[in-house]
């Protein structure tokens, strides 16, 4: 099985300030349906999907993100790789999986922060509330909008593969970062920050 946690460690240096984490209360994610709506004559509208096309960019209003998105893959351990951190304004989404409005959950990760540049791409994630909007441009010149529909944080010893990689007929966004209160002795975050998001038709 896939390794799943949000690795690399971020080397904080002191006096770099916390990330907002998620609200309090169960690290259940409480993941509505796909986000549907009705059009003019009453009619369900259900999110078909978009055909699969490499994501270029990700905005994220409410925490001011405009960003890159480079492709990754799996380090040889397993484990998903994540943007080098001199590159920490950068966001990367997992290539092997969907791409971002395909059927599927697509996965795009980021650094919270790093030593060099403080605050990095995703330090803002754990603010992002239901109802909030995610959008990804694509190579074939779509944008994908996405709606949040929960913000969790989970230990990254018990990380949620299935709902992240798992599979799905439906198009879906998981956005992941570190999260939690940072371990000088480990240098690194404990937690992963995740935003479960459906995407708008």
């Amino acid at each position: 099985m896939m390794g799943s946690g949000l690795i690399g460690a971020s080397l904080k240096t002191t006096g770099t300030p916390r990330p907002p984490q998620p609200v309090a209360g169960s690290t259940e994610p409480t993941v509505a349906g796909p986000f549907t709506g009705t059009d003019l004559d009453g009619a369900e509208q259900v999110p078909t999907g978009l055909p699969r096309a490499a994501p270029t960019g990700i905005t994220i209003p409410r925490i001011g993100v405009r960003a890159g998105i480079m492709a990754l893959g799996t380090n040889p351990d397993g484990t998903v790789q994540v943007p080098p951190l001199d590159q920490a304004l950068l966001a990367g989404w997992y290539e092997p999986g969907p791409s971002p409005g395909e059927p599927g959950n697509s996965v795009i990760v980021g650094h919270v922060d790093s030593a060099a540049i403080g605050p990095a791409v995703f330090f803002s994630l754990g603010a992002l509330q239901p109802g909030d909007t995610v959008t990804v441009d694509r190579t074939d010149g779509r944008a994908a909008t996405f709606r949040v529909d929960s913000v969790a944080s989970y230990p990254k010893a018990a990380f949620p593969t299935e709902l992240v990689y798992g599979p799905s007929d439906r198009p879906g966004l998981r956005v992941v970062t570190c999260g939690g209160q940072f371990d000088e002795a480990t240098g690194d975050y404990p937690d992963n920050v995740i935003v479960f998001a459906s995407l708008i038709p």
